[in-house]
């Protein structure tokens, strides 16, 4: 369909959401032209499309098992469920895919590890690799290792991961899906990294930090994978009071404006990308909701989706493409439990 995005929406299914979502939204004016529930699984709270598009990899939760579940997606955009990957212990949070989709590795928050998996024709195999992580830090969540993110290099070369809960952002040589550490950085003590987006030009790494909500921009050593911070920058005003957790973070196709959100604050936060890298803040605008675990911005960079995961909607908004600024379109589409969104190209 013409000037039409369409997304995947992940969810918990405690309540009642049934599973996968999919969303196809008019850009023009954000009117949601179809929501309906497009494959059933229990909590599958992260997604990843496979970047040919023929699959979806989601967390999954069976009983009091967790792990990944690999969908084919259908020519009505419905999702054929192919099989998982599960054993005992708490689902992960997290899962990206090479750009060949021949490996799919995952982050696990509540055991502090990161597995690797082979695939055949989207069905995930065996494990290849789980890395245990160790240590803590000083914020009481630190109590143990919360790894939250694991997702490849543009170059494919390695797998960086953060860890939330012994604040170290690790690289490891990804070589067919074997994962060997490579480098460590440690970040400031209780900042707590959870996220975290290349430039499209691959220079520049941009951590978001859920305990302190601050951006931290990093250059980026191809040869190496080693990242090395350059910038500090606080998401939330200095006058802000109340508990906030940092969320989210992407950037625009183009590299000029970087876009995190915050649970608390319940706002999308844009900066502005100088040519070395280095953020200025941009505009603070609220989602309407509550609880914003996560966006997405259409491949176009035309409009931002945000998922409010604690008042069980949406918020569509318009981007402007010249100064990076969000306006918005829509707020009051409901999916319920909306946890992650990814748009189709």
């Amino acid at each position: 369909m013409a000037n039409t995005a369409t997304a995947y929406i992940g969810t918990y299914t405690k309540v009642e959401s049934e599973g996968i979502y999919r969303l196809v939204i008019d850009k023009e004016t954000g009117k949601v032209i179809e929501n309906k529930l497009a494959g059933k699984m229990d909590n599958p709270t992260y997604l990843k499309i496979s970047d040919d598009e023929k699959y979806v990899y989601s967390v999954a939760k069976d009983g009091d098992k967790g792990g990944l579940a690999a969908f084919k997606i259908q020519t009505d955009g419905s999702l054929e469920f192919l099989g998982t990957q599960v054993k005992n212990g708490n689902p992960p949070c997290y899962v990206d895919a090479s750009h060949d989709n021949s490996i799919v590795v995952s982050a696990n928050y509540h055991l502090g590890t990161i597995i690797s998996y082979p695939t055949t024709e989207g069905k995930l195999g065996d494990p290849i690799a789980e890395i245990q992580h160790v240590g803590k830090s000083v914020h009481e969540r630190q109590e143990k290792p919360h790894a939250h993110f694991a997702g490849y290099t543009p170059d494919q070369k390695f797998v960086i991961t953060c860890d939330l809960g012994t604040d170290y952002v690790t690289t490891y040589n990804a070589h067919e899906g074997k994962l060997e550490k490579v480098s460590d950085l440690l970040v400031a003590p209780g900042s707590g990294p959870r996220n975290l987006v290349f430039h499209p030009n691959a220079k520049y790494v941009y951590i978001m930090t859920e305990l302190t909500s601050d951006v931290l921009v990093c250059t980026y050593d191809e040869a190496t994978g080693s990242l090395e911070v350059i910038q500090t920058i606080a998401s939330l005003p200095t006058d802000f009071e109340g508990e906030n957790k940092g969320s989210a973070i992407h950037i625009s196709p183009d590299g000029r404006f970087l876009y995190v959100s915050n649970r608390g604050q319940d706002a999308i936060v844009s900066f502005k990308v100088a040519e070395d890298g280095k953020l200025t803040l941009n505009q603070t605008i609220s989602v309407e909701g509550q609880g914003p675990r996560d966006f997405d911005l259409d491949r176009s960079g035309e409009i931002l989706v945000a998922t409010n995961e604690n008042s069980n909607n949406v918020t569509i908004f318009k981007v402007d493409q010249t100064n990076g600024e969000l306006t918005l379109l829509q707020k009051d589409i409901k999916v319920p439990e909306p946890v992650c969104i990814k748009f189709m190209k």
